[in-house]
């Protein structure tokens, strides 16, 4: 079968095409790439997330890359990709993660981490791609050790996140562990600085409890009434691998990654950092409005955080995030991080004295309207209709009465509509569709632009 890596490595159905024997195609491949590079001197780092199977996988690709000559430190136990990453640029590695984030619990994946601790790009993973079947010299001197990496992932975090603050929280925290890979890591690093929470679900489960590891409201339901039922209280959660987050505030809402990123970005410039906002071009306009008015520039990229840490990588930049609920700050690593901006909210909270609704209000303020946001998904008959249609969206000058002020092409094509609306018109990476986003500052504009945009 043909292997090909997506915006975060290769997933596939286990025991359909993730199989034993495409494991050893891809960690070759993979062998090839860091010998062809750096040689068999450095350092591979092996990790899993709680996934079914996912330990056995990593077992055989330690034991095949030393097989190659490399020297690998497997992970004693199930550990988050954050983890994973920030312990391949302590220790100049590089790294091969078995997860498949927050897909279905059938799914696995793999995932190649670089020494420099963000995704791979796609120069990289095209590289590692038709490496695919090429041989590979075995070499003596390869071995595997066994390694707990969270205590130099706990002493970094220790140096970006004020827990003394934390402890100002007046919110009662609730965390979901959602059957993930945060278990044991986010709780312990608040148990180790004695701060009070309540939690469930905190129990590793390859069928993540029957329901999806993905902490999005629909999966979130049984948090959102606990914290319904408990005054002033806030839930925070991770998906199967912890590198995304999800927030739910004092009134049992869902806060969305694009106000959380705002949110934080404005408490990272009160702290005393400075630099540049990146998002993606999927992101709100949230984030561009209050930026633009405390001052900070925007960086937008495609979407997918390997072009977001890719821009904090050669940028000077205070956060970088998506609105799939994915974030870094300045001085960590240029890779998602759920723990992290978990733990960054609870700061702010306990920082400004503020319950999570008062800072979603400031924000609001700060921009003078809220947005709203929709998605519409066109089924196509075929790939070959997507080019046509995406040429055809940007010869558009307006929809309706509304005016088109600038046209984006870096993904898909985006068409701004003044400051306070827009269309995003992408096609899908994996079928002949187009998801089509709309954001407004009203939700009668939002239906209105919506029911005027035709292709």
């Amino acid at each position: 079968m043909d292997i090909k890596f997506g915006t975060d490595g290769w997933r596939a159905i286990l025991n359909k095409d993730f199989t034993k024997e495409n494991v050893k195609r891809v960690t070759f491949a993979v062998a090839k790439y860091v010998k062809d590079k750096y040689g068999v001197s450095k350092p591979i780092l092996i990790g899993y997330d709680p996934r079914n199977m996912a330990d056995v996988f990593a077992k055989q690709c330690a034991d095949y890359f030393a097989q190659k000559g490399f020297v690998v430190y497997l992970s004693s136990r199930v550990v988050p990709t954050p983890v994973l990453a920030c312990n391949a640029l302590f220790m100049n590695a590089c790294a091969v993660m078995f997860t498949a984030s927050h897909n279905p619990p059938e799914y696995l994946g793999m995932k190649f981490i670089p020494d420099y601790a963000g995704p791979a790009t796609s120069d990289i993973t095209d590289e590692i791609v038709k490496n695919i079947d090429k041989n590979v010299d075995d070499l003596d001197g390869g071995f595997v050790n066994i390694q707990d990496f969270s205590s130099k992932y706990y002493s970094h975090i220790e140096k970006l996140i004020d827990f003394e603050k934390i402890k100002n929280v007046k919110s009662h925290i609730i965390f979901d562990g959602l059957y993930s890979a945060s278990i044991g890591y986010f709780d312990e690093l608040l148990k180790n600085h004695n701060i009070n929470f309540e939690s469930f679900h905190m129990k590793h489960d390859i069928n993540f409890g029957g329901g999806m590891p993905d902490p999005k409201p629909k999966y979130l339901k049984e948090l959102i009434t606990l914290i319904k039922n408990t005054p002033n209280s806030i839930g925070l959660a991770n998906d199967g691998d912890a590198d995304r987050f999800g927030v739910i505030n004092e009134d049992g809402d869902y806060v969305s990654p694009n106000e959380i990123i705002t949110i934080l970005a404005k408490y990272l410039l009160e702290k005393g950092l400075n630099g540049a906002v990146v998002k993606t071009v999927g992101s709100s306009i949230l984030i561009d409005v209050v930026a633009r008015k405390i001052g900070l520039d925007v960086i937008e990229t495609p979407v997918g955080f390997k072009h977001v840490g890719e821009a904090m990588r050669k940028n000077k930049v205070i956060i970088g995030g998506e609105e799939s609920g994915g974030l870094s700050i300045q001085g960590h690593i240029p890779e998602k991080d759920g723990i992290l901006a978990n733990l960054l909210i609870l700061e702010a909270m306990g920082a400004t004295g503020k319950t999570l609704i008062e800072l979603q209000d400031e924000l609001y303020s700060i921009s003078g309207t809220k947005f709203y946001t929709d998605r519409i998904d066109k089924k196509l008959d075929n790939q070959d209709e997507v080019y046509p249609i995406l040429e055809k969206v940007k010869k558009f000058d307006k929809i309706g009465e509304y005016k088109i002020t600038d046209i984006d092409t870096k993904d898909g094509v985006k068409l701004q509509l003044g400051d306070t609306a827009k269309i995003l018109v992408r096609p899908s990476g994996t079928e002949p569709l187009l998801r089509i986003y709309f954001e407004t500052d009203s939700n009668e504009k939002l239906k209105d632009l919506m029911s005027k945009f035709n292709i």
